[in-house]
């Protein structure tokens, strides 16, 4: 193999592909990234047997061949090399890497056992990438990250002609987002459970295009597989993935239609810098308590005797029907508030509640006077204030 290719788009491509690199590998030919030259350009690929990550870019092909090295050392190497075109050749043996003055040797890996890539699934449709991205991030910060309970370590991806809707929970918050997409075909309803890291790590890195592509296999294939395919700075990427087993438990998406007794809102800004603030003297495992007051909100927060806070926020506080005060405070997780404040995209925030201790529901308004934006719902457990 020899070809040519410029610095700043080896480097974008292979730091990509290692990503996806297993940090402990099984096997050590797992730990290397394939370099495929031929007449339709140059691949870059990856695959652990459960993720495989591959980006074609663009590079002066002179002789086709493959090679695969170590992801890492060629990551490192090609990140740290001159601003000039990077010449690379390679045999049965070797890697060798040319930049100016700067020459480099990779010793190579046995390619005949290196494992066969996934082929990707049919197209399901495609989203407009920012739309996806923007999407995936709302919903991914409600995703466990307990590998002892992989179910809800995943998102949903539920299909529904053409509505697209993806839903995250760790038990304690869930998200939910709906968004309109281009199914391949009429009639098209399926949903899948997608590891939730691999998500979110493949829609930011494919907002250089207009689209991505969902590829979800067909069940009745034996497959349980998605597929993403869209642009990057680099070039062209496509990831595949296996589906988690099972399924979140039943009453899950009920949650979001809490029917208030209590509504609060106010500035989603102005409540971010409280609460980043008052968070400061937030004991380990203690709440942030909001009080309600009839035309504000206080957050509180305090370690023991040590250091204690306070802000006062101006809210609308609405009583729904002929009920008595819902509850006069609520106690929140200090980084579940603000994850969820931080991935609002609205200028209001709508909190939704119903007693002590139950789900809180958060929306989005366009101002204080709008009805909530209901394509983006973010529930938070309610944790127990001291008596």
């Amino acid at each position: 193999m020899k070809i040519t290719v410029e610095r700043d788009v080896l480097a974008e491509a292979v730091q990509w592909v290692a990503r996806y690199l297993p940090a402990r590998p099984s096997l050590p030919l797992l730990s290397g990234v394939l370099v495929t030259a031929d007449g339709e350009g140059v691949q870059l690929s990856g695959f652990d047997y459960e993720t495989s990550a591959r980006i074609h870019i663009a590079a002066e092909v002179h002789d086709e061949g493959t090679a695969l090295v170590s992801g890492k050392l060629l990551a490192d190497i090609s990140r740290s090399l001159p601003a000039k075109p990077v010449n690379i050749t390679s045999d049965a043996t070797k890697m060798e890497l040319v930049c100016g003055s700067a020459r480099f040797t990779l010793q190579g890996m046995p390619i005949d056992e290196y494992p066969e890539l996934p082929v990707m699934p049919q197209p399901t449709g495609t989203v407009a990438s920012e739309d996806f991205a923007k999407a995936v991030a709302q919903v991914v910060v409600a995703a466990g990250r307990d590998e002892l309970l992989p179910v809800f370590t995943g998102v949903r991806v539920e299909v529904l002609g053409d509505q697209l809707t993806l839903l995250a929970t760790d038990r304690y918050r869930m998200a939910l987002k709906e968004l309109t997409w281009t199914p391949a075909g009429t009639d098209l309803e399926t949903a899948a459970l997608v590891p939730a890291k691999v998500l979110g790590d493949a829609a930011r890195s494919m907002t250089s295009g207009e689209q991505v592509t969902i590829s979800l296999s067909d069940p009745e294939s034996g497959d349980s597989m998605i597929g993403l395919a869209g642009s990057g700075a680099a070039g062209h990427r496509e990831i595949t993935t296996r589906l988690l087993d099972g399924e979140f438990p039943k009453g899950v998406r009920s949650l979001m239609g809490i029917k208030p007794l209590l509504s609060v809102r106010l500035s989603t800004a102005e409540l971010m810098e409280a609460a980043k603030r008052i968070a400061l003297v937030a004991e380990r495992n203690t709440s942030l308590r909001m009080g309600i007051g009839d035309e504000e909100i206080v957050l509180e927060a305090a370690t023991g005797d040590q250091a204690q806070g306070s802000e006062a926020i101006s809210a609308a506080v609405e009583l729904h029907g002929n009920a008595e005060p819902a509850l006069t405070a609520a106690g929140f997780n200090p980084h579940y508030l603000q994850d969820a404040l931080g991935i609002l995209d609205a200028p209001v925030v709508d909190f939704a509640f119903t007693a002590p201790g139950k789900p809180c529901l958060m929306t989005g308004v366009a101002s204080m006077d709008d009805t909530p934006l209901d394509d983006y719902r973010h529930v938070i457990m309610l944790m127990r204030l001291p008596q």
